[in-house]
């Protein structure tokens, strides 16, 4: 029997915002919309290590583009959500849903 690995908050953040960058997602873009979204720091290194992990579970799959003269000469890694990652995107909203649903005080809670 296969066991679901559900994303952890960090790598669910980093997954979703993948997504939401589509084509720009690399890493500067990608802790930007992290910083902004969480309103505080992220380190680019604690991204590429969660996108890393991503990987090699198989949820982001990553490309190389061509090498630019702004980054002397280094090639951008561009980073895409796959199949299996939308999967268990949907799974952990699913999971986390239900648990909301069930907190009275919360909005969209059940009610005692």
């Amino acid at each position: 029997m296969r066991t679901r690995g559900y994303l952890g908050e960090f790598e669910l953040m980093v997954i979703l915002a993948v997504a939401c960058l589509g084509d720009d997602a690399y890493g500067v873009p990608i802790a930007r919309e992290l910083q902004q979204r969480r309103r505080r720091g992220v380190s680019l290194g604690s991204v590429y290590a969660a996108l890393e992990r991503l990987e090699e579970k198989g949820l982001v799959s990553s490309t190389v583009g061509e090498p630019t003269a702004e980054r002397g000469g280094r090639a951008r890694r561009y980073f895409q959500v796959t199949r299996q990652g939308l999967r268990a995107i949907r799974e952990t909203r699913e999971v986390l849903t239900g648990f909301w649903c069930q907190i009275p005080n919360l909005e969209g809670g059940q009610r005692a």
